[in-house]
């Protein structure tokens, strides 16, 4: 199982994915949503930062299937997808994830020959990770 490195930014993203919820951080200045998670606004320059909750869905933005040969760790779960997810109300978020047939399903569990760019997705959440599933 992949776990997250951590670091003081986006230590909140985890914390909530622990407990299934998907949030992202937002400026509480001027309430520009950004992720990756950092100290600064980007558009105010405001160190101010909430972190609120988002619907979990999104739309496949992009998307690559793994084959062999991968890292020995990785090679026994190919083929599997990576895909980019566009968040629904925050399209310039985009969340990098894999795409399963249910929680906690393994990686290469959806056939890959059914992905396709712009399918709707909806977040889930296995051993606080989020996955996506088709909506």
């Amino acid at each position: 199982m992949l776990t997250p490195l951590t670091d003081t930014d986006g230590a909140p993203f985890w914390e909530h994915a622990a407990r299934g919820e998907l949030r992202v951080q937002v400026c509480g200045a001027c309430a520009e949503p950004r992720f990756p998670p950092r100290p600064c606004c980007p558009r105010c320059q405001s160190f101010a930062q909430e972190w609120r909750p988002v619907s979990g869905r999104g739309r496949v933005w992009s998307y690559v299937v793994a084959h062999p040969p991968l890292l020995p760790d990785y090679a026994a779960q190919a083929p599997y997808n990576v895909v980019v997810v566009e968040l629904e109300e925050h399209p310039r978020i985009r969340l990098v994830g894999n795409l399963v047939t249910g929680p906690g399903a393994p990686l290469g569990s959806l056939d890959p020959h059914g992905i396709r760019i712009g399918a709707r997705v909806r977040a889930v959440f296995a051993d606080g990770l989020p996955q996506w599933v088709l909506a």
